[in-house]
Parts: structure tokens; C-alpha cells; sequence
């Protein structure tokens, strides 16, 4: 036996029910969708994996890290792009490969042409037709400061 209430569930729903969901759906997504996470890239020059507290080390007391670790997010496998600091800097910035950019060895302070053994001469800094990873998220609305 049906109650007589049950048959009016159905059109409830349609009426009411189904059109709130719709109108919040249509007020509140693109609010949840447009919510951007904060972004903090620190990139530290030198750093072995085990160098701070987080990663294992006992002996190099570094809370203020191991803090930041503990709050966000943790990453336990590691690839740089190069053996030297400007390589890996060009492939962070760039998101390209440093042979694509010609930047694969460290960029020197000065250019020493008489030495008895001298490093190829590498580009110097990104091409300015370059599009950094800032230059994207400045597009995405992102902001910094």
C-alpha cells in the first residue's frame, strides 16, 4: 500500500528540489573551480636528499622545514635536470629540456679565454621568447610578492 505522500515526492523533487541543486551547482562551481592553491617552490642549491630533518637527518637540526614538510606536501623522489644549478634552473623556469635552451653547463661570472683547459661557451641566460613557468601562472592569475 502507498502512502499518499509518496506520491508526491516526485513531483517535489522536480520542482524544487532539482533546480536548487542546479542553481547552486551554477553559483557555487565555477567559485570551487576558481579557487587556486598556493604555490611555494623552494629550490635550494647543493641540498643532498638526506640534508634536512624531514628526510631522515639527526645531526643538522632544521624544524622550521621539517614544519613546512609536515603541513603540505612531501616529495621522496627527486630528479634535477642538470649536475650544476643553471641547468636545473633553465629546466625549472623553462619547463623544456637545458639541451633544447643550450644552457648545460654552470654559467660562468666571466669568460676566461686563457686558461689551459676552458669549458665550451654555453648561452648565458633563457631567450627571451622563452615562456617561464611565472609568465604562465601570471596568466592563470596568479600573483607574487
Amino acid at each position: 500500500m502507498r502512502f499518499p505522500v509518496m506520491k508526491f515526492v516526485p513531483s517535489i523533487f522536480r520542482i524544487f528540489i532539482l533546480p536548487l541543486f542546479f542553481f547552486l551547482c551554477a553559483v557555487c562551481g565555477p567559485k570551487l573551480l576558481a579557487a587556486q592553491p598556493n604555490i611555494v617552490l623552494i629550490f635550494i642549491d647543493d641540498l643532498g636528499w638526506k640534508d634536512i630533518g624531514c628526510y631522515g637527518n639527526d645531526f643538522v637540526e632544521t624544524p622550521h622545514i621539517d614544519r613546512l614538510a609536515h603541513d603540505g606536501v612531501r616529495f621522496t623522489d627527486f630528479y634535477a635536470a642538470g649536475a650544476v644549478c643553471s641547468p636545473t634552473r633553465c629546466a625549472v623556469q623553462s619547463g623544456q629540456n637545458q639541451a633544447r635552451i643550450g644552457i648545460t653547463a654552470h654559467i660562468p661570472g666571466h669568460w676566461r679565454p686563457f686558461e689551459r683547459v676552458t669549458d665550451p661557451m654555453t648561452t648565458m641566460a633563457l631567450p627571451l621568447e622563452t615562456v617561464t613557468i611565472a609568465e604562465s601562472l601570471k596568466e592563470a592569475g596568479y600573483v607574487s610578492g
